[in-house]
């Protein structure tokens, strides 16, 4: 019963769209501008969204650290046992 679900499910999945077919014209390759990015650029929030990604960063370097800090330390005292 649930590997006829899956199969039928995986079918159904397939004939799914995710988007419709846009065609690719010449002006589309000659484009150098990206439109969001300036655009934020002109408002200044593009400082922002760099704000937000350094400071992700940040705080999963700042989980790993005290992560392996953490481990060390039980491994330490695993060794002494």
């Amino acid at each position: 019963m649930k590997k006829t679900l899956f199969v039928l499910l995986m079918l159904l999945s397939l004939v799914g769209k995710a988007q419709n077919k846009i065609e690719v014209t010449a002006a589309d390759y000659s484009n150098t501008s990206v439109e969001m990015a300036d655009l934020m650029r002109s408002e200044g929030k593009i400082y922002v969204l760099v704000g937000i990604i350094v400071l992700l960063f940040l705080g999963l370097l700042g989980y790993m650290v005290f992560t392996d800090r953490k481990l060390a330390r039980l491994e330490k005292e695993i060794r002494r046992s």
